[in-house]
């Protein structure tokens, strides 16, 4: 007997699937939220009903995003990274729409350079703000979702967390660090409802993908080549995977690592 009709034989009733994805009534922090990846997830989630707060530095390009995110989406011009911003941060998302249930921390900064030339500053600004920012923003939205036993938080890991790449020795060493951060996390604040997970996205179209292949056809070549899809992704494809990690539907899932990535972290 298939699982179907073992379900109706036995009285219970199909699931359903729209609730599984719902996500009416959460409010999502997105940081670096008004363009890339960011928009993208923040697009997704408020089509599965949540109400989203996108923070970043750009004043003018987190008005355009709210416009075209509609009602449902709030902007923080601020800049992470400063100190102690974090409280202030998470009071002022949640005085716009409500308990921040979901965090995702997006925001970063790109370097592509040899770790021969990398300075001391330059390495320290990559990981102060995919890093000590992220971690904060963690530690503030993340205590009040323990309070409430209920939340999740979802990092923006990426390819270099899981495979060697050269040029981005400071990137690579940021992004990793989340993984770190995800494993730990999982296994404190998951007994308390609060579920802590990353998605590592492959190459997908952005304004960051095009500064980091600018000028260099053979490494976009060498992308593509070992991404058995054949193409670069779209941000919606994160954030349908946001959604679905931040929805009832990924209510068993914590401390993972999901690539998203046309199976480039496989390929050969």
């Amino acid at each position: 007997m298939n699982p179907t009709s073992f379900l109706a034989a036995s009285g219970e009733s199909l699931p359903s699937l729209a609730p599984a994805f719902d996500l009416s009534g959460q409010v999502a922090l997105i940081t670096g939220g008004g363009s890339g990846l960011g928009f993208g997830m923040a697009r997704c989630l408020v089509a599965a009903g949540a109400r989203v707060v996108i923070v970043g530095r750009r004043e003018a390009e987190l008005k355009k995003a709210c416009i075209a995110l509609g009602e449902r989406a709030y902007a923080i011009p601020a800049d992470i990274t400063q100190e102690g911003i974090a409280p202030w941060l998470v009071d002022q998302a949640e005085a716009l729409a409500g308990p921040v249930s979901i965090l995702i921390n997006n925001a970063g900064v790109h370097l592509k350079k040899s770790a021969s030339e990398t300075s001391d500053a330059e390495f320290a600004a990559v990981i102060q703000t995919h890093v000590f920012a992220a971690f904060s923003l963690t530690r503030e939205a993340g205590s009040r979702m323990l309070a409430r036993k209920s939340g999740s938080i979802l990092f923006t890991a990426s390819m270099t967390s899981l495979i060697g790449m050269p040029q981005v020795v400071a990137y690579s060493a940021a992004k990793s660090a989340h993984l770190g951060m995800v494993r730990s996390l999982a296994t404190e604040f998951g007994p308390e409802g609060v579920r802590v997970n990353a998605i590592a996205p492959g190459w997908i179209a952005s304004d960051m993908l095009e500064r980091a292949l600018s000028g260099d056809p053979p490494r976009k070549a060498k992308i593509l080549a070992r991404t058995p899809l054949g193409r670069f992704g779209d941000p919606e494809d994160i954030g349908w995977a946001a959604v679905y990690l931040c929805s009832p539907a990924g209510r068993f899932i914590n401390g993972h690592v999901l690539p998203v990535d046309g199976g480039a972290a496989v390929g050969f």
